[in-house]
This record gives C-alpha cells, structure tokens and sequence, in this order.
C-alpha cells in the first residue's frame, strides 16, 4: 500500500456563465444578487460570491429560447437572516421561479436573465445529510 496523498480537488473556483447583455447581467448579478465586482472589460466580468467563489460572465452572442429541461443548477449559499429579503429584491426584479422547493433549508429556484438556472440556499452539506438521516431517499448510502 502507497503512502502517497492521493490528489483531490479542493473545492469550488468559479463558474463562467454565457450571457447575451453584458450590461444587464452585470447589474443583475450586482445589484440583485449583490455579488462584488472585481473586473470588467468588454466581453466579460468578473464578480465575487462570497469570499473564495467568483463568477465570471463572458459574452455571448448565441441565446436560449428557454432553460435547459434538465435539473442541473448552479445554487449560492445565503444566511438564514437574508433569505426573505434577498428573495424579494429576485421577485421584484422579474426573476422566474423555475421550481418550487420540495427540499431541506429553504430555498429559491430562480433564472438570471440568460436562464441558467439558480438556486439561494439556507444550509449546507451537513444540514442536507442530517435531513436524508431522518427521510432518508430510497436505497441512499452514507459514507
């Protein structure tokens, strides 16, 4: 048996989204969802969520007639005390709830202005775990 570490990805970087309005998918992503902005050029921006995630948006001339159908979403962490709040300036500023939640921690399914799909969650990895320990899904497994 080797004692050598064996490499893991250690989380998180960023994520780069394709929007069609450079302008209006800075200000939503900064004003709405309060992200701060670290750069911008002509054909991108990058923005920061929380203190390690960054969002990069690049320019993109093709667009989506609709989100995609499947459930893959991007969902950004959100505190308990600022989820009403946050949640209301989304509903204000036109942001599509795509899908109720049926899950632990409240949430909200929201679409940016391109459609990628998002998600403000209360919670994390072990409040989710905690929640399967007690209504555990059909044939899940814990490690």
């Amino acid at each position: 048996m080797s004692n050598e570490k064996r490499a893991v990805v250690g989380g998180l970087n960023h994520l780069t989204l394709s929007v069609s309005d450079l302008e209006r998918s800075f200000g939503f992503y900064r004003e709405v969802l309060g992200l701060r902005p670290l750069a911008r050029w002509a054909k991108g921006a990058y923005l920061l969520a929380g203190e390690e995630t960054w969002v990069c948006l690049t320019l993109d001339a093709t667009t989506r007639s609709a989100p995609p159908p499947e459930y893959s979403h991007l969902a950004f962490s959100v505190a308990a005390a600022d989820f009403d709040a946050l949640s209301e300036r989304l509903r204000q500023a036109g942001a599509t709830e795509w899908q109720s939640n049926r899950s632990e921690g409240a949430s909200l399914y929201f679409l940016d202005p391109d459609g990628h799909k998002m998600e403000l969650h209360v919670g994390d990895w072990r409040s989710r775990l905690a929640a399967c320990r007690e209504r555990p899904f059909a044939e899940i497994e814990f490690f």
